[in-house]
């Protein structure tokens, strides 16, 4: 009796769920905490969100936050290390660019984990139905 698909622990049915082995594929379990990690820090989030609209450089951001400069560059570097931004240099400084790629795998793993849970809401009505009947 299978009770398991490969990472994700599945209910066992008739209809096994499917689910996009892409994403599971080119995001390792570190990846995963690393993306969610860095988006779990309200400021982050909001650093993320300014440079996905237009890459700006560190001091530009570090203007908008009562923290240091140096607590900006931390915060960058956490997300720079999740891979949701990169940084350019130009001149003396360094433009930060939102990673778009990395965000929409990150929402694709989320969304396989609803599909998950849709499927096991069906799969709980339809137990549910059939003891009702009986």
């Amino acid at each position: 009796m299978a009770t398991g698909c490969e990472k994700i622990t599945c209910v066992q049915t008739s209809t096994w769920l499917t689910y996009n082995h892409m994403v599971v594929d080119e995001l390792s379990d570190h990846d995963v905490d690393r993306i969610f990690r860095a988006l779990a820090d309200r400021t982050r989030r909001d650093i993320f969100e300014r440079v996905l609209i237009t890459g700006l450089s560190v001091s530009t951001l570090a203007d908008d936050y009562e923290m240091s400069f140096a607590a900006v560059q931390k915060h960058v570097g956490v997300l720079e290390r999740a891979s949701l931004v990169t940084k350019e240099r130009r001149g003396r400084e360094q433009i930060v660019h939102g990673n778009v790629p990395v965000l929409r795998r990150a929402s694709a793993l989320l969304d396989m984990f609803e599909q998950i849970w849709m499927q096991r809401d069906r799969q709980i009505a339809e137990i549910l139905d059939e003891k009702g009947k009986d």
